[in-house]
């Protein structure tokens, strides 16, 4: 399922774009998002997986944690979650258990993607619930974060940093 785009949607992407920068700052993989409900920002996320030596912090996952302290309900229903890079099937499968309205996001991934690329959790007729996806919102800005990280990394390895 997929909607269009609105000067909202750019707003909040952009405002996942400064999370995804919090994560390259403190050396984790750039990746940010947030949650919005009824137009305002409800939930804030950022990579911490290295920090805190923890598999499941991805930043949709903290995100979705923060969410639903917030709401004081499991259930996400009539929320958006604005994210740079496709998420992964351990935070699509969290996406769909939340009963997140939709999802907008940044880069595809080819490798771990779950909203198209490699497989599309989210919109599994099998499922008791699909999510509506918009993709390629700032997808040059938010692979630019990924490459640039990596390419930093990389050198870094090699001592020519």
């Amino acid at each position: 399922m997929s909607l269009k785009q609105s000067k909202e949607d750019i707003f909040f992407m952009e405002q996942a774009l400064v999370e995804a920068e919090k994560a390259m700052e403190i050396g984790e993989v750039p990746i940010g998002a947030i949650i919005v409900r009824d137009n305002v920002i409800i939930a804030r996320g950022h990579n911490l997986r290295e920090q805190q030596q923890m598999v499941t912090n991805h930043a949709e996952l903290i995100a979705i944690q923060k969410a639903c302290e917030e709401v004081g309900s499991w259930r996400l229903e009539d929320c958006t979650l604005y994210v740079t890079l496709e998420p992964c099937p351990m935070c699509a499968g969290a996406i769909v258990q939340s009963r997140m309205k939709r999802v907008v996001y940044g880069a595809a991934d080819p490798k771990a993607g779950c909203c198209g690329s490699l497989m599309n959790l989210l919109d599994e007729p099998r499922l008791n619930h699909q999510v509506y996806v918009t993709s390629g919102l700032y997808e040059e800005e938010s692979s630019r974060l990924l490459k640039d990280f990596f390419k930093k990394l990389r050198q870094k390895k090699k001592g020519t940093d």
